[in-house]
């Protein structure tokens, strides 16, 4: 076995041990918190998944629940999870690897902050998935696959529908429900084109903003599950006998209580195999995003209703699906010991190819600058993911990377980010002869002194309930000193996702330069 091998091995071994020991302690009680919703003794905490996976549709097919969310311009995206009993969710795929549908996936002169693919759609119908989704820009797009793990084919659709909700009759005809206010109906070709005029068939009533549309067959109805967004969110149901209506509301669920459940909406209804109802919807939780709940659902003279007691449901005994599960965690730190991306990674718009690398420095994420941008705005291949929130919210995520900056060119600047609008970044900037450690808050620079090695330690500490994140460097991963100001993180519509973490250089001066980062943790 030769040197590179032989750290890689000892580092995977050393990985694995702490992994093991943390979920020994957290199953014995002995750490305060954990990242997941499933208690272990045949309960769930709420939220279902503390991170951003917004927007949620969800089916059930054979044993199996799959789950899309929103990635808007993160790629690969358009997430898909699975789960076997609701609670205890993984990664299944990532159906959009990349979006080659306009030079502003490519930050190539533009941008797609705040826009980029919004709530999607999946259903099963004789062998296919599909997933049906819109770009306020580019228009309608439908993911297909026979295998939800992928590959998936996309393609561009003749229109778009505004967070769509595609249907399969039982009589072989395909529908879409959409719009935002007022809910059309659409009949569907074979081919998912528009095989008839929009059918308006509601108007919202409570207040401006009905959306979210998926629809639903049961017992004669049909139903359009709907949500009249925001913070302060609205579950409502529409029901009618037939497709085009005329449709009833009523409310499924709203829940102004301050807390894990205030403003529950937008999502999907599912029917387990033992005929229990449950609803995943989300939550907006504050600048680490919106993240998935799960709600009982019971069905009251033909209208679903979520929750319990009009309110919805913090800690719940978990649904019946005929097996107990063991617990499952999503993977959130990363050793970069592997040939492929974990699939917790995104990279902010459309990834280089051809500047990055697993294998230039085996055991390491080398990641090298190509064209010059002033900012982290600009800068391609940041390499991005969702910080997971504690259920204790007293409890702080904490992220912190390995870097080796030895390749680095003059005007460069690598780091680890915490990125919305605001963002900032603690970071190694290459000056000509000098190279600093920086901390920069929102594009100004609030503190720089000389940097003492090659390998530094860096670290972000993120508060969601403070909304405010804070920076730390070292360079024997023992001993951390705060460095610049705090971050007031905010969830703002100009990006429309939770913060994230990123991993990044760039360059200001020349391209070429490089760093290699040889792992990340969260907390």
């Amino acid at each position: 076995m030769d040197k590179n091998n032989l750290l890689i091995a000892m580092k995977k071994v050393l990985v694995s041990c702490v992994s093991v020991l943390l979920l020994l302690l957290s199953n014995d009680g002995l750490l305060a918190q954990k990242f997941y919703s499933d208690n272990g003794d045949g309960t769930y905490t709420n939220p279902l998944i503390p991170a951003d996976f917004p927007d949620p549709d969800v089916i059930l097919v054979g044993d199996t629940y799959y789950m899309v969310s929103t990635t808007m311009f993160v790629f690969p995206g358009v997430t898909v999870l699975k789960s076997y009993d609701l609670v205890n969710w993984e990664y299944c795929s990532n159906a959009v690897p990349r979006f080659d549908f306009s030079p502003c996936y490519d930050l190539n002169g533009c941008n797609r902050y705040g826009h980029g693919q919004w709530a999607t759609s999946i259903r099963y119908h004789e062998g296919t998935f599909y997933l049906l989704f819109i770009t306020l820009d580019e228009g309608g797009f439908l993911c297909s696959s026979n295998k939800a793990e992928g590959p998936w084919e996309i393609t561009r659709l003749p229109r778009g529908f505004y967070d769509p909700g595609l249907f399969f009759d039982d009589d072989g005809k395909i529908y879409v429900a959409h719009g935002y206010g007022e809910i059309s109906i659409t009949p569907l070709d074979e081919h998912f084109a528009p095989a008839g005029p929009d059918s308006l068939v509601y108007t919202g009533t409570i207040r401006h903003g009905l959306e979210g549309t998926h629809v639903y067959r049961k017992d004669g109805y049909y139903y359009l599950y709907c949500t009249y967004g925001g913070r302060d969110g609205i579950q409502v149901a529409l029901r009618s006998r037939n497709i085009y209506g005329p449709y009833e509301e009523k409310i499924v669920l709203r829940d102004t209580i301050p807390g894990v459940t205030f403003g529950i909406h937008q999502g999907a209804l599912i029917q387990t195999q033992t005929d229990q109802w449950w609803s995943v919807l989300f939550v907006d939780s504050g600048p680490l995003g919106r993240f998935p709940s799960l709600q009982p659902v019971r069905w009251v003279d033909g209208w679903p209703v979520a929750g319990v007691d009009g309110k919805g449901v913090i800690t719940y005994k978990k649904p019946d699906v005929g097996i107990v599960y063991p617990v499952k965690q999503l993977p959130k730190s990363d050793d970069f010991d592997g040939t492929n991306l974990g699939m917790q990674w995104g990279w902010n718009h459309n990834p280089d190819p051809e500047k990055w690398s697993f294998t230039q420095r085996p055991g390491y994420l080398r990641l090298e600058t190509g064209k010059v941008v002033d900012d982290l705005r600009e800068a391609p291949n940041m390499l991005t993911q969702r910080p997971f929130a504690h259920y204790d919210h007293e409890i702080s995520t904490i992220g912190t990377t390995k870097m080796d900056v030895e390749g680095m060119k003059d005007g460069d600047v690598a780091g680890l980010a915490v990125f919305q609008d605001p963002y900032a970044f603690i970071a190694i900037k290459q000056g000509r002869g000098s190279r600093n450690l920086v901390m920069v808050n929102n594009g100004d620079l609030v503190a720089s002194l000389p940097a003492e090695s090659d390998t530094v330690y860096l670290r972000a500490i993120l508060s969601n309930r403070m909304e405010e994140a804070s920076f730390e460097y070292s360079y024997d991963n023992k001993k951390f000193k705060r460095i610049g100001n705090n971050l007031s993180m905010r969830f703002s519509l100009t990006v429309f996702t939770g913060n994230k973490f990123g991993l990044y250089t760039y360059a200001t001066e020349e391209p070429g330069g490089y760093v290699d980062f040889d792992w990340f943790t969260m907390d």
